[in-house]
């Protein structure tokens, strides 16, 4: 793997952290298309903002998220150059492992 800040262990882990809740994948999805204040999202998701602001943070602290204030709304995007890291950093097992068949169980 190349030398690169983005592959510390700790992002890596933040990253793959932030993606292993369903809300959280679903504040993503909705990110795809266009940046959201937390009020859309909340209207959205069916959530309280206190629950939701626990989980902008995490994707916040992860890199995944990026947030931005306008006036006294905070709208939210994707960071997706992290994306790409967290997809490099798979790739990289991809690359240098080669996939075996499924082997049966040995007998016994």
């Amino acid at each position: 793997m190349a030398p690169n800040s983005t592959f510390t262990p700790d992002a890596i882990a933040a990253g793959f952290h932030a993606l292993s809740d369903p809300l959280r994948i679903q504040v993503l999805e909705l990110l795809r298309s266009q940046e959201l204040c937390v009020c859309d999202l909340c209207d959205h998701l069916g959530t309280t903002q206190s629950k939701l602001s626990f989980h902008l943070k995490t994707l916040k602290e992860a890199g995944l998220v990026r947030a931005r204030q306008e006036g006294r709304w905070i709208y939210y995007s994707l960071n997706l150059p992290q994306f790409v890291a967290l997809e490099q950093y798979l790739a990289e097992f991809r690359r240098f492992s080669p996939i075996l068949p499924i082997r049966p169980p040995c007998e016994t």
